[in-house]
């Protein structure tokens, strides 16, 4: 399939089993509770396009497994279960998500998957689209190569490396050199992600 994103079209292999909502109520309130403050901020949203952007998943432990906004949610107001799905399996050679769910996954699930595998204690992951705090930010905090592209195999093994080889996990952002506005925070869970972004937001305001 193709996902549009700010930046065009990118091709991945997306293993689709369409089904009811795979999500309990107290995973709703907590991706719902970040993704209605992310909305109202324009950090996730869709462009005058209809192009949406941003994304928010957490993980169900005990596993690499986690639900994500489901693909085209960007232009929504509000979400509910309907739009939200879970990864239950990738390859990150391969390019392919397997997901579960009434709707399909972003191919920006695969930027998420290897967060998470990267670390346990990592339960919660925001991907925002912000022009100016992507410039303010861009290389003064861990920041992938500007000739890798977002949504591919390459950005997944990039973020791998910034986890390895610097304070990525401590500082809990990572900034998409070649992904224009895109950044993403991550951290325990999806409130520490978010305090953590909107730290970074007030500190360069």
């Amino acid at each position: 399939m193709k996902n549009n994103n700010r930046d065009g079209n990118i091709k991945f292999i997306c293993d689709w089993n369409k089904c009811p909502p795979v999500i309990s109520d107290d995973e709703l309130i907590k991706l719902n509770t970040w993704r209605d403050i992310l909305y109202n901020l324009n950090l996730i949203g869709a462009t005058p396009e209809g192009i949406g952007f941003g994304n928010i998943s957490l993980r169900t432990k005990p596993s690499t497994r986690f639900i994500i906004t489901g693909s085209s949610t960007g232009n929504l107001i509000k979400l509910n279960a309907e739009h939200y799905v879970k990864v239950t399996d990738y390859s990150i050679s391969n390019n392919k998500v397997n997901c579960s769910g009434p709707v399909k996954a972003s191919s920006e699930s695969l930027t998420h998957a290897v967060i998470y595998e990267f670390h346990p204690e990592i339960n919660g992951i925001i991907h925002i689209h912000s022009l100016d705090f992507w410039n303010k930010l861009l290389n003064k905090v861990p920041t992938t190569s500007e000739k890798v592209e977002y949504g591919t195999p390459e950005m997944a093994i990039e973020v791998t490396r910034l986890f390895k080889k610097t304070d990525a996990f401590e500082k809990k952002i990572i900034v998409m050199g070649g992904h224009k506005e895109g950044l993403i925070t991550f951290g325990k869970d999806l409130d520490e992600a978010g305090k953590y972004l909107l730290a970074y937001i007030n500190t360069i305001i």
